[in-house]
C-alpha cells in the first residue's frame, strides 16, 4: 500500500475485516495482524492531509526521543502534551495524591462534563508543578526506560551503556552496505517493570542503495487513527535527519505494523476521515547550519507548504 491511499485502504480494511478485540485499556478495538505501508520521501513529506496532524508536536517529540529524553518537562516546555497522560496516571494512583478520583480519566474525561471539569483543573496542576518543581517532576514526569533511553543508554548485563542511534549513523557513514543497521526499543528485562508504556515502535533498519537512505520500522502495535499518522510522520522526519547528517538523498519510508487497529471510540472518526480526498503532501526543510543530528533544535525544521482537512479530535487510550 502506498502513500496516504495506502492509509486510508488500510483503514478500510481493518473497518470491513477487523477481529473485535478486548485490549489492556478496556475500550476495545476492531483488529487486523500484519499490515505494511510505503512512502516515497522523495514525493513529499509523509504528513497525513485527509485530516491536520500536528507537526510541531511530532518534531518536538522526535527531539526529545533523540536528547535521550524521559521526562515530559521538555515536552511541556515545547507545549507539547501528548505523554501527559501516562505521567497523570502515575502521579493519580500514587499514595501522594489526595484531590478526586481520576479513575479512567482517558475516557470519563470526554463524556462527563463535571468530571471533565475536574479532570482538566487536576491536570493543569500536575503541568505546573512539573515545570516548577524539579522533585515533583523528577518523581512523577519520568516516563522510566522509552524510547529516548533505549535510543541512547540502552544499559547491559554488564553495566555499561551502548548509544544504539550514535552507533547506527557511525555505521552507515562508513560502512553503509551493512545489514546491521538496527536500533530496538524492545528491552526484555525493562518491559514488565520499567516503562510506563512499553514500545509500540519496537525496532527500525535503515537501508542504503544508489546513494539513498530508506528506513523500515516494525511497530508492534498501533492506535491507526490517533497514533500511526504520528509514527509515519516522526520515522519520516528521523530518517530525513539521518541522511541530512550522512550526505545522503532520501529513500522510501516503509512501515510495517503488527496488531493494527482502530479503537471502538474511535469509529465515527475515521469514517469522516475516509469521506475526504487527499492533498498533496508537503515538503520538509532542514537548516543548512545544521550539522549533526544531535545538536538539532525545533527551529532547524521547517514544513512548507501544508495544506490539510480540519483536524478530527478522538479521546486517548490510556
Amino acid at each position: 500500500m502506498f502513500g496516504e491511499k495506502g492509509y486510508l485502504e488500510m483503514c478500510e480494511h481493518i473497518l470491513k475485516n477487523g477481529n473485535v478485540k478486548s485490549d489492556r485499556t478496556n475500550t476495545g478495538t476492531y483488529s487486523v495482524f500484519g499490515q505494511q505501508m510505503r512512502f516515497s520521501l522523495q514525493e513529499g513529506f509523509p504528513l497525513l492531509t485527509t485530516k491536520r496532524v500536528p507537526f510541531r508536536l511530532i518534531a518536538s517529540e522526535l527531539i526529545w526521543f533523540i536528547k535521550g529524553d524521559t521526562n515530559i518537562r521538555y515536552l511541556l516546555r515545547n507545549n507539547n502534551n501528548i505523554w501527559n497522560e501516562w505521567a497523570f496516571k502515575k502521579w493519580v494512583e500514587s499514595d501522594e495524591y489526595q484531590g478526586p478520583d481520576m479513575t479512567d480519566f482517558g475516557n470519563r474525561s470526554q463524556t462527563d462534563q463535571v468530571f471533565n471539569e475536574q479532570y482538566q483543573k487536576e491536570m493543569a496542576y500536575f503541568k505546573q508543578r512539573i515545570l516548577e518543581d524539579d522533585v515533583f517532576a523528577e518523581n512523577y514526569g519520568d516516563l522510566g526506560s522509552v524510547y529516548g533511553k533505549q535510543w541512547r543508554q540502552w544499559k547491559t548485563s554488564q553495566g555499561e551503556t551502548i548509544d544504539q542511534l550514535k552507533q547506527v549513523i557511525e555505521a552507515i557513514k562508513t560502512n553503509p552496505d551493512s545489514r546491521r543497521h538496527i536500533v530496538t526499543a524492545w528491552n526484555p528485562e525493562d518491559v514488565p517493570s520499567n516503562m510506563a508504556l512499553p514500545p509500540c515502535h519496537t525496532m527500525f533498519q535503515f537501508y542504503v542503495a544508489d546513494g539513498k537512505l530508506s528506513c523500515q520500522l516494525y511497530q508492534r502495535s498501533g492506535d491507526v487513527f490517533l497514533g500511526v499518522p504520528f509514527n509515519i510522520a516522526s520515522y519520516a522526519l528521523l530518517t530525513h535527519l539521518v541522511a541530512h547528517e550522512c550526505n545522503l538523498e532520501v529513500g522510501d519510508f516503509i512501515h510495517t505494523l503488527g496488531d493494527a487497529h482502530l479503537y471502538s471510540n474511535h469509529i465515527t472518526q475515521i469514517k469522516t476521515q475516509l469521506e475526504r480526498e487527499p492533498y498533496e503532501f508537503p515538503t520538509l526543510k532542514i537548516s543548512e547550519s545544521l550539522s549533526s543530528i544531535f545538536d538539532i533544535e525545533m527551529d532547524d525544521i521547517t514544513i512548507e507548504n501544508y495544506r490539510s482537512h480540519p483536524p478530527i479530535k478522538a479521546p486517548v487510550a490510556v
